[in-house]
């Protein structure tokens, strides 16, 4: 017999409001995101208007009854605003004589819509064309299609309730790889090789090394892989020079061959999110928001909600009336305020970076740039380190030596033989430094790189020299290995 029994228990949770969500999603858009994101707010709450005529930055902010229905106590005059209050500027303030700068503007062909354009027209029905673009839709940045085809079938049919087989997404995926780039569509990087190699044989038909190349990928990938080149030389019964020659084929080949066009990326813009210039020996910081409007509570809104409230008539059709231009200019008032909460918070944290790091802001120089971790920002500015890694995650900042990524300005630190604390980034770039000038024959083993760093005062592990090293995507010595 089961008997129901009951319990109290105390749980501290923490729960985020609908205007702390919305801040931090605001917060860690980049630029571009971020005035789309704005647009969308323009177009989704009629309340939210473009307007110029707006100075001051002090916003009233009111919570928002969780009662849908109509409060007939609730003071009408708290959502109506003076003529100089309730909005915020987008961006820094502008001289309206002043030049715009050209913002530096890449914009990149999206790689699925070139693939269509060569695929779909040669199909023969519009189910092909469904398979076609399922397939294009799974292939990763790289041009791989990592997605087993068994999960694809499976998507066709949740997704679109379009019923098809392994065979036939295969025969559709064979036809993809057919087209521009080379080795798209493939499924490792064999099979990447493969099919390159395929396509230079189809245009230049074949010749004793495109075979020899071919053979090595097809039948020997592994000792090729591991550069196991003597074994390769003694089962196939050739000399070193003709190895050479096959390899040097299969090195000009591209391993993720969507990098050609620029990877599978939608069109894209590079715009940094701050400036930073020197002026007399100090660093100025421009939030970059020179093409986002300027917002403020709509007027007609205001004046429709002081008429709703001068009305005697007092029925529930203007009552949800009354409550929905309510509803609206509350959400304009949160979006309104989550954006200056965002600009406030950008600000801080670029400023205490720029105080951080100010000596590689002058000078340009990566030796300058001290160990810095999320958590010295936080602590400067008194913030969570998710809200300092929301920041520091996707945007850019454009100086007088380029345009760096945020997170390039953190790293940790380690303590030199003379005591003094130096960036793990300066550690990398004599790691990098000393294998670009290595004798490619006889690669330096991590044992070797860590007795370099000691005799220049880097004390540290070989397996933290590994760490680095693969952190800087360079692989172990014997694969570094040339003929």
């Amino acid at each position: 017999m089961a008997f129901i029994k009951q319990t109290l228990s105390q749980k501290l949770l923490q729960k985020l409001s609908p205007q702390q969500i919305q801040f931090i999603k605001l917060l860690q858009l980049n630029t571009l995101n971020f005035e789309q994101r704005v647009q969308e707010e323009l177009i989704e709450n009629p309340a939210l208007e473009e307007g110029a005529d707006l100075v001051n930055d002090e916003v009233d902010f009111q919570e928002e009854s969780s009662d849908t229905d109509f409060q007939d106590d609730f003071d009408i005059s708290d959502y109506l605003q003076d003529d100089d209050t309730g909005g915020v500027r987008m961006s820094e303030s502008i001289d309206p004589n002043e030049d715009k700068e050209e913002l530096p503007i890449v914009a990149l062909e999206n790689f699925r819509e070139t693939l269509e354009k060569q695929v779909l027209p040669i199909l023969e029905n519009e189910e092909d064309e469904e398979l076609a673009q399922q397939l294009i839709g799974s292939f990763e940045d790289d041009g791989y299609l990592r997605r087993p085809i068994k999960s694809i079938v499976n998507d066709l049919l949740f997704t679109k309730n379009i019923q098809t087989t392994e065979a036939k997404l295969e025969e559709i995926l064979k036809l993809i790889q057919e087209f521009d780039p080379p080795g798209v569509g493939c499924r490792d990087l064999q099979e990447c090789l493969t099919l390159q190699l395929e396509r230079r044989e189809e245009l230049s038909g074949k010749n004793p090394i495109l075979a020899l190349a071919r053979i090595i990928v097809e039948d020997h990938f592994q000792d090729f892989s591991k550069k196991h080149y003597q074994k390769i030389i003694d089962k196939l019964e050739i000399s070193e020079a003709y190895l050479k020659e096959g390899i040097e084929l299969i090195s000009k080949l591209n391993p993720k061959p969507a990098a050609q066009t620029g990877g599978l990326q939608k069109r894209d813009y590079i715009i940094p999110d701050f400036i930073v210039k020197e002026s007399y020996g100090e660093l100025e910081i421009i939030l970059n928001q020179r093409n986002s409007p300027e917002l403020r509570i709509s007027k007609s809104f205001e004046e429709t909600l002081r008429t709703y409230g001068d009305s005697d008539k007092k029925d529930k059709q203007l009552n949800q009336a009354t409550q929905f231009v309510k509803q609206k200019i509350d959400g304009a008032k949160w979006f309104v305020e989550s954006v200056k909460q965002r600009r406030n918070t950008l600000l801080s944290t670029m400023r205490a970076i720029v105080d951080f790091q100010k000596n590689f802001f002058l000078t340009g120089d990566e030796k300058e740039l001290k160990p810095m971790i999320l958590k010295d920002i936080a602590d400067k500015i008194n913030m969570d380190i998710s809200t300092i890694s929301r920041v520091a995650n996707s945007k850019y900042v454009e100086t007088s030596y380029g345009i760096f990524v945020l997170k390039f300005f953190f790293s940790e630190g380690i303590i030199t033989a003379s005591g003094e604390e130096v960036s793990t980034r300066e550690v990398k770039r004599i790691l990098q430094e000393e294998i670009d000038k290595e004798d490619k024959f006889k690669p330096l083993t991590d044992e070797k790189l860590m007795q370099l760093l000691k005799e220049r005062g880097y004390k540290i592990a070989r397996r933290t020299v590994a760490k680095y090293r693969e952190q800087l995507n360079i692989p172990v010595g014997r694969l570094r290995k040339q003929l």
